[in-house]
């Protein structure tokens, strides 16, 4: 089994820092986003599950939402610019 490096871009180690994210360079980006996804989803369901406990107005739920998506900026970016060659 061969090791692979990867180089990740500093704007994207940057961005992953934000969540406490530190990749090392034989983490391949695949894993990385995989990862930064799951924990978008954990605080969508933690989201939800503040408004169903009435934490906060159903009216305030889209902007919240909006709020948490503009956090995980990676998410809309292709993995395959994650990293340089």
């Amino acid at each position: 089994m061969s090791s692979r490096s990867f180089k990740y871009r500093e704007r994207v180690l940057a961005e992953l820092a934000r969540h406490g994210v530190q990749p090392r360079q034989d983490t391949p980006p695949d894993f990385v986003r995989d990862f930064v996804a799951d924990l978008y989803v954990y605080e969508i369901r933690a989201l939800k599950a503040q408004l169903k406990a009435g934490r906060f107005p159903r009216s305030e739920y889209a902007g919240r939402v909006e709020q948490l998506r503009r956090r995980y900026p990676l998410l809309s970016l292709p993995v395959t610019d994650w990293t340089t060659d």
